[in-house]
């Protein structure tokens, strides 16, 4: 398993070299001046002559290039154009929010889909079966923001259940920051009333964000059940008497599950992407709506420092998706 993940790690390498580079290239071929940016609207000709020269922005672009990557590898990710802040600071301080939404989404699709999918490959062609299948494809079909509307509509403002806006009550306050996660760091504060209010305000947001995942989820454990389902091992095991819900959920659900695992650390990206319509709508503090911010003001630094810092996520979550993987058929760690 060793072997299995330094593997793995060497894999993610030139993954990232090929996301900076694609995306410091692209974002320097759009026609838009860094300096006069960074100068400012009623900067003069010469400051942003200074400016170009200061920051390196009359150098060849593959110099450019190097010398941002010197930078990136001594932790320097650059200034912010729009917060006028460390580019890392501004990381560091919205990142919890995107990853903490993300995982709620995630985990929530995960503990709801595979058990759904599973149900309805048991009673194939069911009510539930049908039902399922139904429900997966409006899943996968409804946009995200129209879903996000609607569930603010009908829990916040009929029925007045939910917050409608934010990451936690004002009246209660942000925990003590030990995480940058404010489920975890209330705990950890013993701070009850504040774990409370940051569910509330993040249950909207994660189930927008989790439908389209648990489409997902659920049809491929529905597809590995029913392929599991027809192995001579599952009829073997019925025949002899073995109890049918222990078959079912033990010896089929562990030998269908994995394609489902698989689909999310690909599922994991695609949140991220997603998170950045939702944040918009549930003013929820994330990094997405960070790098709204940064690409409407040309902020170059900042796009490429949240493009850098998301890509290095999505590969360390496909890393542990695929040693999860590895422990529940050891053959696939022997084969890679």
């Amino acid at each position: 398993m060793f072997l299995f993940l330094i593997r793995r790690l060497l894999l993610v390498i030139p993954a990232l070299i090929g996301l900076t580079v694609l995306t410091f290239v692209l974002v320097r071929v759009v026609p838009s001046d860094p300096a006069a940016t960074l100068a400012g609207e009623n900067s003069s000709r010469k400051q942003i002559e200074e400016i170009r020269t200061k920051y390196g922005f009359d150098q060849p672009l593959h110099t450019q290039f190097f010398i941002y990557v010197g930078q990136v590898l001594t932790g320097d990710l650059g200034n912010s154009v729009f917060s006028n802040r460390p580019v890392s600071a501004d990381v560091r301080r919205t990142l919890p929010a995107t990853i903490e939404l993300t995982f709620t989404a995630l985990l929530f699709a995960t503990m709801i889909g595979i058990p759904l999918g599973t149900m309805a490959a048991v009673r194939h062609n069911g009510l539930l079966d049908h039902a399922v299948r139904v429900v997966t494809v409006g899943g996968l079909a409804v946009a995200s923001f129209w879903f996000a509307i609607m569930l603010q509509l009908f829990f916040s403002m009929e029925l007045e259940w939910l917050p409608l806006r934010g990451r936690i009550g004002v009246n209660v306050g942000a925990p003590a920051t030990v995480t940058g996660f404010f489920l975890i760091d209330s705990v950890i504060a013993g701070r009850w009333d504040q774990f409370v209010s940051a569910l509330r305000h993040i249950a909207l947001p994660a189930l927008t964000l989790s439908l389209p995942a648990l489409a997902t989820i659920a049809r491929f454990a529905r597809a590995g059940v029913l392929d599991t389902l027809q192995r001579d091992f599952v009829h073997y095991e019925t025949a002899i008497g073995y109890p049918r819900r222990r078959i079912i959920w033990v010896y089929v659900l562990r030998n269908s599950v994995i394609a489902a695992v698989t689909q999310i650390g690909l599922l994991f990206g695609a949140l991220i992407s997603s998170a950045v319509a939702v944040e918009a709508i549930f003013d929820w503090p994330g990094i997405g709506s960070y790098a709204v911010q940064a690409i409407l003001a040309a902020d170059y630094k900042a796009v490429l420092a949240v493009t850098l810092v998301i890509g290095v996520i999505y590969a360390a979550v496909n890393i542990l998706v695929d040693l999860v993987h590895g422990l529940l058929d050891p053959r696939v760690a022997e084969q890679l």
